[in-house]
């Protein structure tokens, strides 16, 4: 274990960070604590000597990539930056996702406004309307469309 932990850390002080493998998430199983807590005394030793917190690093993660071999867990073999790069966040997909909703709800609720009472249609103006006490049947339900489709539109361009 010891070479296995040594060879780890040679290899991690020599790597630049952006070109390190991503870590898995290890499950908290039996044989992995076992083999984090036969590593840690020999990781002792390492952050007494290191000087500065690049070197702390380097250790530790060198450790868990000890870790990692010694359990047979897959590491990716590309750098962090390459994966992370070309993925689009969460966040911007689900932007998306709802702006495309609303103009899925805009083109049903501008059916209905031009006379269309297929009942996909009324179901989908009638949740677009739900919490609130406007009725389908009101007189002024023109203007309650068109104040419902403006509302939406300004939600998508902010």
């Amino acid at each position: 274990m010891r070479s296995t932990l040594e060879e780890a850390i040679v290899e991690t002080r020599s790597t630049p960070l952006e070109n390190r493998p991503r870590l898995p998430r290890l499950a908290l199983r039996e044989r992995n604590r076992d083999a984090v807590r036969a590593l840690n005394p020999m990781l002792v030793t390492y952050l007494e000597a290191s000087r500065d917190l690049c070197e702390t690093d380097s250790f530790v993660f060198g450790a868990a990539l000890a870790v990692c071999r010694i359990i047979g867990a897959k590491l990716s073999t590309a750098g962090r930056a390459t994966g992370q790069s070309s993925a689009i966040p969460a966040w911007r997909i689900r932007i998306e996702e709802r702006i495309a909703r609303a103009w899925a709800l805009i083109g049903r609720l501008i059916c209905f406004r031009s006379g269309n009472t297929r009942p996909r249609i009324v179901c989908t103006v009638r949740m677009a309307f739900a919490g609130t006490n406007v009725s389908l049947s009101q007189p002024d339900i023109t203007q309650k469309l068109t104040e419902r489709i403006d509302d939406l539109k300004q939600r998508i361009a902010a």
